[in-house]
């Protein structure tokens, strides 16, 4: 089997006003910090309003996220998710399939 590396992919994306209002509010809401903070041991996470589609892997993005981002997966006070499918389903967000959020963590534990 043979791999083919993809020179470039462009990762960019544009969410409506309104389906960005609605993920906001999904990937903020307090049940769903809770998990992250359960998951990751932390006692607080915040949401940075980033934003960012996964990319295939490449020579120029070898962690499967647009370079810009890298500095977050880099750092222990960031963490990167993947944007839940019914998160995704009910913001009515169907282009691009997936997203992945960072948020910052706060007092480790």
């Amino acid at each position: 089997m043979r791999f083919k590396i993809v020179q470039n992919f462009d990762a960019s994306f544009t969410l409506e006003s309104q389906a960005k209002e609605t993920l906001s509010k999904l990937l903020t809401s307090e049940a769903f910090l809770n998990q992250i903070c359960q998951q990751l041991q932390c006692k607080k996470v915040e949401f940075t309003e980033l934003l960012f589609q996964p990319v295939p892997y490449s020579l120029t993005t070898t962690k499967g996220m647009p370079a810009e981002f890298e500095k977050y997966h880099e750092s222990d006070e960031y963490a990167i998710i993947n944007v839940p499918p019914n998160f995704m389903f009910s913001a009515k967000i169907f282009q691009p399939s997936r997203l992945c959020a960072i948020y910052q963590k706060f007092d480790n534990t």
